[in-house]
């Protein structure tokens, strides 16, 4: 195989370990000098393969490329820009091909969700047509663990753990203050389609009747009698009702219980968020109890300081795999996370194709809710304990986190026109 340089990105909303895959990715990259000759990083992902805006991964000494492994968001710039289909827009693609062309680029790594999975097997399907042959790796990436085939995201693991944590240290604050002061509090979390986040909350619990008392899956149909009725009886047996909610929930119509209906991301997905509110407003119309919630929001993604250590040793392993899928000849898959073993927790890394995976979801399995609705099964906490198992802690100087900080070095353009995205 002739050596080639690689162009690696990151797409979609960031997670606290995608950089634990960025590292995966070049320090693997950098043991292959005989095929790449270097890993140039889309700034702003693959909007930087657009508008050849092409960051120089040689120019970062190992110890910083090493930091992106305890480092949160997303050190070379993400974002949500879908490639249409070939017929729609023919010059996106010639654009590629024509930047990779130019930079001698023979390796294409996009990290992301469905969508971008749903990307790299677009360029995977056209470059050849196109007489330029690239060879197409996905890297799974999303905090919302619903890509198919592959047991966990990674991001997911890391999330599940803070959400879990944060929802037991705000029940016992509730706790403590119901007597007098106040009585629910909700929590709403991610999660379109899946309920995969909302379930990491029941994980509070440690015996039957702790808190989380509700969960709201975007799975299960939203019952407004129901659900005012469980936090009553919560209240009234407990002192006081902790709610987590996904932001995805839905009325039995399949109509959001909070979605703005005129604001939509590059996918085409409406912006959602704001359930709390109007969870908050229902209770206290309807039982007048005194309430609280917060948004974990962004918090929930780039909260590195308590990441999972299984999370961010999956994170890594997924981006060493997509390089050496690469150097093995192998093209247009995607490396998956498999459970081997359940007890103790095993993994190994497998395989699969970027065909199967485009565009597909992976929601919450049935025999995983409870049967009311509003909690997790044995089967969910088996499921989702091990993805939470063992802290990562970054290296702490004057009691703050420290956290790479890349030169993002850009690589000298070598076309003389400019891409409009």
């Amino acid at each position: 195989m002739a050596k080639k340089n690689a162009f690696y990105a990151q797409s979609g909303g960031v997670t606290s370990v995608i950089n634990a895959t960025a590292c995966g990715v070049i320090e693997t990259a950098r043991r292959y000098p005989d095929l790449i000759n270097n890993v140039y990083a889309g700034h702003n992902g693959i909007i930087g393969a657009l508008t050849e805006d092409l960051i120089d991964t040689n120019a970062e000494d190992p110890a910083t490329i090493a930091a992106l492994k305890h480092t949160p968001g997303g050190a070379f710039g993400s974002c949500r820009y879908k490639l249409k289909d070939l017929e729609t827009n023919r010059a996106e693609y010639e654009r590629l091909i024509e930047v990779f062309q130019a930079h001698n680029i023979g390796y294409f790594f996009y990290n992301g969700g469905g969508d971008s999975q749903d990307t790299a097997y677009k360029v995977s399907q056209i470059s050849e047509k196109m007489g330029y042959p690239i060879t197409c790796i996905g890297i799974p990436k999303t905090i919302d663990n619903d890509l198919p085939f592959t047991d966990t995201c990674p991001g997911f693991g890391s999330v599940a753990k803070y959400v879990a944590i944060s929802t037991k240290e705000a029940a016992l604050d509730i706790q403590s203050m119901c007597k007098s002061s106040t009585k629910v509090f909700i929590l709403e979390v991610m999660g379109r389609h899946a309920g995969w986040i909302a379930a990491a909350g029941g994980l509070a619990a440690e015996k039957a009747g702790d808190p989380p008392h509700l969960i709201l899956f975007p799975e299960t149909a939203f019952d407004e009698t129901k659900f005012l009725a469980k936090v009553d009886e919560a209240v009234k047996q407990h002192g006081y009702c902790v709610i987590v909610a996904s932001e995805g929930t839905s009325h039995a119509d399949g109509s959001l219980i909070s979605a703005s209906t005129t604001v939509v991301d590059a996918f085409g997905h409406q912006q959602l968020g704001g359930i709390a509110p109007v969870l908050t407003k229902l209770i206290k119309d309807n039982l007048g109890y005194k309430y609280h919630y917060a948004v974990s929001d962004y918090l929930q993604r780039a909260a590195r300081h308590i990441a999972s250590k299984v999370d961010v040793e999956q994170a890594y392993a997924v981006g060493k795999a997509a390089v050496e899928f690469a150097a093995n000849g192998k093209n247009a898959v995607m490396p998956i996370i498999q459970r081997d073993s359940q007890t103790p927790y095993q993994w190994s890394i497998g395989e699969s194709c970027l065909s199967e995976v485009a565009n597909q979801e992976k929601l919450m399995p049935t025999d995983f809710i409870s049967e009311d609705g509003f909690g997790i099964t044995q089967a969910a906490r088996d499921y989702l304990e091990p993805l939470i198992q063992g802290e990562d802690y970054p290296p702490y100087k004057d009691g703050m986190p420290v956290y790479a900080r890349l030169k993002m070095v850009p690589v000298k353009k070598k076309l003389n026109t400019d891409f409009k995205v």
